[in-house]
């Protein structure tokens, strides 16, 4: 058997088990289970990668999401041709405005890894992350220039200023 059949067979059984993650949400331990063991059958993939920084962030379990996010950053950016840097990638870069999927998953998985961070107390790199998807996302679809809003204000309503 050669190495790339052993890769193929190894992201196959890790979507397999992220789909007993699915099918667990009201159980997060079998979820996490499931996801863990993804992971460890295959750390490159995509799916799997996507999958693991969306159980944590959805669980709030923030500190978990954040490396799995700036790696679906990463991959995403890679994969679209984007420079490795997202600050210096800008609104032509990629078709930002049509959502065709690679740029969604750019921007989903920025949003994340920009709010993790300023959850996480650096409130510079979360803002200025949800900012520059705001500036990618003119229509503001993932509502990063509200989220940013609220952020800068760090959860204070305007009229308690």
């Amino acid at each position: 058997m050669g190495e790339e059949t052993v890769a193929v067979d190894a992201v196959a059984a890790a979507l397999a088990r992220l789909e007993g993650a699915r099918a667990a949400r009201s159980e997060p331990e079998t979820s996490e289970a499931a996801v863990l063991a993804a992971l460890a059958l295959a750390p490159d993939d995509l799916a799997v990668r996507t999958a693991a920084y969306k159980f944590y962030f959805y669980n709030s379990r923030l500190a978990e999401a954040l490396p799995h996010a700036a790696w679906t950053v990463a991959h995403a950016a890679r994969a679209l041709g984007l420079p490795e840097d997202w600050r210096r990638v800008e609104p032509g870069s990629a078709a930002f405005d049509r959502l065709e999927p690679g740029p969604r998953l750019f921007l989903q998985a920025l949003v994340a890894w920009g709010y993790c961070r300023a959850r996480l107390g650096d409130l510079a790199d979360g803002i200025e992350a949800l900012t520059r998807v705001a500036a990618l996302d003119r229509h503001d679809r993932f509502g990063a220039a509200r989220l940013a809003e609220v952020v800068r204000r760090q959860g204070r309503d305007d009229a308690d200023d």
